[in-house]
């Protein structure tokens, strides 16, 4: 297993990605989308999702493809950035049919950055705009870090950001992750330097610092950010609320949406392998899985755990990428990995 040639999930082909975000706002929008519609699905394991048309990715739903992914900021408001997309493929005439009329199908999921430092005292919910720019912007090259969904993530020490990794396997089916990582756990064990994720870097694609020779890791639950957040918005807040990480893996293999959900479900050990603790109560961590359905495997029950395995180790890498390219922006409330 090597990276593809961009190291991101657009090394699946057919597979694009946008991002659209706010510097003052301090979040944004980012969405995965293909050059046809895809079989997708889901899996949540943290305790405070928030998602849209996410029902209809379980296997047993009769829907079986979509037309986009959506990643965004803002919490609850951040939901309407799928309206937006909605309204661009509306635009381009795709859609689930339903006799004349199309509806386009666009899942998505939120993080919470409300308590960020951004000024978040808008007018009219911004998130629509910012989900349609992101679609419109939908390219096989796209910024990590501070871009997108990741633009006002955090971490429990360090900023976070978006992140995306991939992996092309010996039989040519290529794996990649994309995440939004915003969580209540750390990436970085104490002292920052070193990325919980470190024993799976390929080269030096973050950092190349290595794993912490330290022993007994993992006890302290220190976080700079619930410090922050209760700074600057009073000791009456729930911080352990304010987090979420969000992912996507896709796959050119071709894939049942039934063997989508167990792709997003192994996924999810590439989250607790690289942020400590990983699914709290008040992390809504989720993954989605797609499937261009473009290779088809010859035996694909004997290599879905292949896949699986490759997904996980993509999302792990994603994470510690998506704080390793985190930029200084004015009124951060916590340092960058990159700039302490």
């Amino acid at each position: 297993m090597l990276p593809g040639p961009k190291n991101l999930i657009t090394d699946v082909p057919g597979i694009l990605v946008g991002n659209a975000q706010d510097s003052v706002l301090k979040s944004g929008t980012t969405v995965l989308t293909a050059d046809a519609p895809f079989t997708a699905s889901v899996h949540v394991m943290g305790g405070a999702p928030g998602t849209r048309e996410t029902d209809l990715l379980a296997p047993d739903k009769s829907v079986a493809r979509i037309d986009a992914l959506v990643l965004s900021g803002g919490s609850a408001f951040g939901l309407d950035a799928c309206s937006g997309v909605m309204d661009a493929l509306h635009g381009q005439g795709r859609g689930f049919p339903v006799g004349p009329a199309r509806v386009p199908l666009v899942p998505g999921a939120i993080l919470f950055d409300l308590l960020n430092g951004g000024s978040k005292d808008w007018d009219q919910n911004p998130y629509r705009a910012l989900g349609r720019a992101a679609f419109e912007a939908a390219a096989e090259d796209f910024t990590l870090g501070t871009a997108g969904a990741g633009t006002g993530a955090l971490t429990a020490m360090l900023k976070g950001g978006l992140g995306s990794a991939s992996l092309v396997l010996e039989n040519g089916v290529t794996v990649g992750a994309l995440v939004a990582a915003n969580p209540l756990g750390a990436v970085t064990t104490p002292g920052e330097t070193h990325f919980w994720a470190a024993p799976f870097e390929i080269g030096d694609e973050f950092g190349g610092i290595g794993p912490d020779r330290a022993a007994g890791l993992g006890r302290s639950l220190h976080s700079r950010k619930i410090e922050a957040i209760q700074t600057l918005g009073g000791a009456t807040l729930p911080p352990e609320r304010a987090n979420t990480t969000i992912a996507i893996v896709a796959t050119d293999a071709a894939l049942s949406k039934a063997q989508c959900q167990r792709l997003a479900t192994t996924a999810h050990d590439g989250i607790g392998r690289a942020i400590v603790p990983a699914h709290a109560p008040g992390d809504g961590d989720l993954v989605f899985a797609a499937s261009t359905g473009a290779r088809v495997l010859e035996a694909a029950d004997a290599e879905l755990g292949t896949l699986c395995h490759a997904a996980a180790l993509c999302l792990s890498r994603a994470i510690a990428r998506a704080v390793f390219f985190a930029r200084p922006e004015p009124g951060d409330l916590l340092p960058c990995w990159s700039a302490p």
